[in-house]
């Protein structure tokens, strides 16, 4: 099987990503990769670490090149695809958006934390959250994938086995989320500058992150009650990873957590249980597409402590969007992501 894909916007990290895991896909081949600003050169001559891989030039993203394309993804800034996606739905081409476009079902809550009006307010009903966890089903017959962001993809894994099962009290839950840098996209901004983040760490958003309603409309699908959740993300001096805290209230404290999310996970190809007491660490996941989580109940309480590690870049961006790709065309679900992690 030939799968040809184009990729919109390819110069950002998660587009130079989806470029260097869809090289080693044994099924693709990448048509078209599109820059307005990079038009005319060799990608490779941009990014010399994709030697090898691509020989394609930048071109500029036109309906017709696009549209001969079995599936595109968007590696767009937010706002962007939802201009150019309803024309190619309209040609049977297969989208995977990894912007958060399409990502909330509610156009007035979407526009509330993203600050425009949404272009295509009618695609949202078709649109599928591309989490496969949860989804899997649904993303198989979708149109369109909304690639989840970084930090709800580990922030959704870890509370959905405590949450599905009843287990805790959903109106109390609490995410500390530490992000490497690259998680702010490639763009120049003083705050991301080496001498900003050098030696420093710190909290931001903290009154609430444009993240926050993605995060509890999808814990709302496994919840039996209204979901309450605190969400503080922080920003890290490490190019990429997730690292994330998760807190919750248990209804009883003899519940086995490791018991619940061995049990929950055991078929997922992507999420590693890590045995009782561990600690995962996100080196552990550098470079591929696993979710690692560790369980902990600190002194035997009521408190459910979940630690969460994953790649923002791999199954935080653009390995979930080729795993959601292998499941939209009917591929093996791990086609071209099994790579081991890098280390050190």
């Amino acid at each position: 099987m030939n799968i040809k894909a184009g990729i919109v916007g390819a110069t950002g990290y998660t587009g130079v990503e989806l470029i260097r895991l869809l090289g080693s896909h044994p099924h693709i081949t990448i048509e078209t990769v599109t820059s307005r600003s990079e038009a005319g050169k060799s990608v490779a001559d941009i990014f010399p670490s994709l030697r090898g891989v691509i020989n394609n030039q930048y071109v500029t993203p036109e309906l017709d090149s696009l549209s001969t394309c079995d599936v595109v993804f968007f590696a767009t800034p937010n706002g962007t695809a939802m201009e150019s996606v309803p024309a190619l739905v309209s040609t049977g081409t297969k989208i995977i958006d990894l912007s958060a476009d399409f990502r909330l079902k509610d156009p007035v809550v979407w526009s509330k934390w993203y600050g425009m009006e949404h272009k295509c307010p009618e695609l949202l009903v078709d649109a599928v959250y591309g989490l496969p966890e949860i989804n899997r089903d649904k993303i198989a017959n979708a149109k369109i994938v909304a690639n989840p962001g970084c930090y709800p993809t580990a922030v959704q894994l870890g509370f959905f086995p405590l949450l599905k099962n009843q287990l805790v009290e959903p109106v109390s839950l609490i995410a500390d989320v530490k992000s490497g840098v690259s998680g702010a996209g490639r763009k120049a901004s003083i705050r991301h500058l080496y001498t900003e983040v050098s030696d420093a760490f710190a909290a931001y958003a903290a009154d609430g992150h444009r993240h926050l309603p993605e995060i509890k409309q999808g814990l709302q699908t496994v919840a039996s009650d209204e979901i309450g959740l605190v969400f503080v993300p922080h920003l890290v001096p490490m190019n990429r990873g997730i690292h994330a805290t998760l807190y919750a209230s248990l209804k009883d404290k003899k519940t086995d957590l490791q018991k619940v999310f061995e049990d929950y996970y055991q078929h997922e190809p992507f999420v590693d249980v890590l045995p009782c007491g561990s600690h995962p660490n996100t080196s552990s996941v550098r470079g591929n597409n696993i979710v690692r989580i560790a369980c902990h109940k600190p002194q035997n309480g009521n408190t459910a402590v979940i630690l969460v590690v994953e790649d923002n870049l791999v199954k935080g961006a653009a390995g979930q969007a080729i795993q959601n790709m292998n499941i939209l065309l009917g591929l093996e679900e791990t086609t071209g992501l099994m790579a081991t992690a890098s280390f050190p």
